[in-house]
């Protein structure tokens, strides 16, 4: 939208783009239809830069993941856009056919009756210094789509939109789904600062010296021998699950795998090693020095980042493994000379939400106290705080066992509420229903993703009875439809925060470099780390607000200013 003397004009412009920098444009009024005739540019940049500056349109294209990338590289920075293809997937998934080609293909083919052409296959990530070279990013798979396309696909999803139970609250889904999009291209241009020479000391402080002939370096060799040493052993490959089993019950101890909280629970001196092999194993084949000379260049971790890669729409990355980066290895994230880093965390965000959502007034009393959790102890809890945390998260997360039920019992007595909303979208999720977020984002159907939770696999001992094999995937899908009403509406407010502060930032020297799940970095100049910290918290502000109303929870966010990423509270 661009503002005027004391009224709000929505002004859309679809936009397509050719392989040699060209393409057309053509304004639409909201409703999708064409307000002017196709004009069509030899220099797309440019013609977009201009209109930009006229104007602040909202851009209508097929995929940001393909379209922006070329405008940031030719220096345009664009306010706002709808993509197309990430709101087909929304709608799709609200009518119950998760997983469909989303493409514009598919979508005009759907909408006339015919075949539906699959979505091409995601173009491999590229590392830093490796992108294409042409302008804009040729994608395998069917021609692109021309205006036309475009205009016809955006009238069908305003109508669809319009249909769903909420549509104030969708667009608001489809807003922010939009906006991520292009903060995620944004990112991955400006890149995360890392120091390689903090990150080499890192990595010879924990793995020693790299093999002069590959393979691992020393301290894991080291390692590997202590542990075969330990089991009596002349040689173990200790990232091997399979040789470790093994090793295992030579010494006469079975064990269903070899994960860490399995491990921990057996008495043998080779333990303490095989834990610490895996966890540098890690460290050194996630973000070793292979990794750093992919994927650090000129100073920053460009990573490429998949807006809602994940059901509930949390984000994801294709290369790189930029939402799993270690504590430790965040060491060398370090601010430019005379920058810091403003590192927001969004603490107690599901059970907030669950307060925000639920209309549980009691639970949402609580939910505006800086701690959630002391808050509800000192409500119903006795003031045990730790019980009062075991409560929510397990009616959160279909915690059933233990500890939980007593502390259940107590929820569901003086939040009822709160308790039979996570309860009804478990019961939906068992009977194979769908389930919704609290912006329309829905859950895959039954069908959909949830074969292999049935706990049954080629290696089970013997036959199970298929009955309880079926009751055993309904609770499994109970669980996920529980957590999902939940975190999926975290990752909207999420979303939402990112796109606000995305605004709020626009024209400053500060930068968005990192988003993880609910934690946001900016880098900025020392000097205006107060001013975007006090952005952020009217971010947060303003994404409650949009998604919520006037709602008694609150959702107070975790400032730090910090030179270093690792040095964030």
């Amino acid at each position: 939208m661009s503002y005027g003397p004391g009224r709000i004009v929505f002004v859309l412009v679809a936009v397509v783009a050719d392989e040699r920098g060209g393409g057309a444009l053509q304004p639409l009024d909201p409703a999708g239809h064409p307000t002017g005739a196709a004009e069509p540019v030899t220099d797309l940049a440019a013609a977009v830069a201009a209109r930009e500056a006229a104007d602040r349109p909202r851009w209508l294209w097929a995929s940001t993941a393909t379209t922006y990338p070329a405008l940031l590289r030719a220096g345009v920075r664009v306010d706002r856009c709808h993509d197309l293809e990430l709101t087909e997937a929304l709608l799709l998934g609200h009518d119950g056919r998760w997983g469909e080609p989303r493409s514009v293909a598919a979508a005009l083919a759907r909408h006339g009756g015919g075949p539906v052409p699959p979505d091409p296959p995601p173009r491999p990530a590229d590392p830093p210094g490796h992108a294409q070279g042409a302008l804009f990013d040729a994608r395998p798979g069917p021609p692109p789509p021309d205006l036309t396309d475009l205009i016809r696909v955006y009238a069908d999803q305003v109508a669809r939109i319009a249909a769903t139970a909420h549509p104030g609250r969708f667009r608001l889904l489809v807003a922010a789904e939009s906006a991520g999009a292009l903060v995620a291209v944004e990112m991955g241009a400006t890149g995360l600062p890392w120091r390689v020479e903090v990150h080499d000391e890192i990595l010879a402080d924990l793995l020693g010296e790299p093999s002069p002939v590959g393979g691992p370096p020393r301290r894991l060799a080291e390692l590997a021998g202590r542990i075969a040493a330990a089991f009596g052993l002349r040689q173990v490959h200790a990232e091997s699950p399979a040789e470790l089993l093994r090793a295992f019950a030579r010494a006469g101890v079975e064990l269903p795998n070899t994960r860490a909280w399995v491990l921990r629970g057996v008495d043998h001196p080779a333990v303490p090693l095989v834990l610490e092999y895996k966890e540098l194993y890690r460290i050194w084949t996630a973000h070793g020095w292979a990794w750093r000379d992919a994927w650090v260049s000129g100073g920053r971790f460009r990573p490429e980042y998949v807006p809602a890669g994940v059901v509930s729409g949390r984000w994801a990355s294709r290369g790189g493994g930029a939402l799993q980066i270690p504590k430790v290895i965040r060491r060398a994230v370090v601010a430019d000379p005379g920058w810091r880093f403003v590192v927001a965390d969004a603490g107690q965000l599901e059970p907030r939400v669950l307060a925000a959502v639920s209309g549980d007034a009691r639970l949402a009393a609580a939910g505006g106290a800086g701690d959630l959790y002391a808050a509800l102890a000192r409500d119903s809890f006795g003031g045990d705080r730790p019980r009062a945390k075991v409560a929510l998260l397990g009616a959160m997360y279909g915690q059933t066992g233990g500890e939980a039920v007593p502390a259940l019992a107590v929820l569901r007595r003086n939040y009822p509420t709160a308790f039979g909303y996570v309860e009804a979208a478990a019961r939906t999720g068992e009977a194979g229903g769908l389930v919704r977020s609290w912006l329309g984002r829905t859950c895959p159907p039954g069908s959909a993703g949830f074969a292999g939770l049935t706990g049954v696999g080629e290696s089970d001992p013997e036959p199970v009875d298929p009955q309880s094999n079926r009751a055993r995937a309904a609770r499994s899908r109970g669980r996920f439809t529980r957590n999902f009403v939940i975190q999926a509406t975290a990752a909207e407010w999420a979303s939402t925060l990112l796109a606000t502060l995305r605004s709020a930032l626009a024209g400053t020297d500060a930068e968005l470099v990192f988003f993880q799940h609910d934690e946001v970095l900016v880098h900025c100049p020392a000097e205006q780390a107060d001013t975007v910290a006090e952005a952020v918290a009217r971010s947060g502000d303003r994404a409650t607000a949009l998604l919520f109303g006037a709602t008694p929870v609150r959702f107070p966010l975790d400032l730090s200013v910090v030179g270093c990423y690792a040095d964030a509270a």
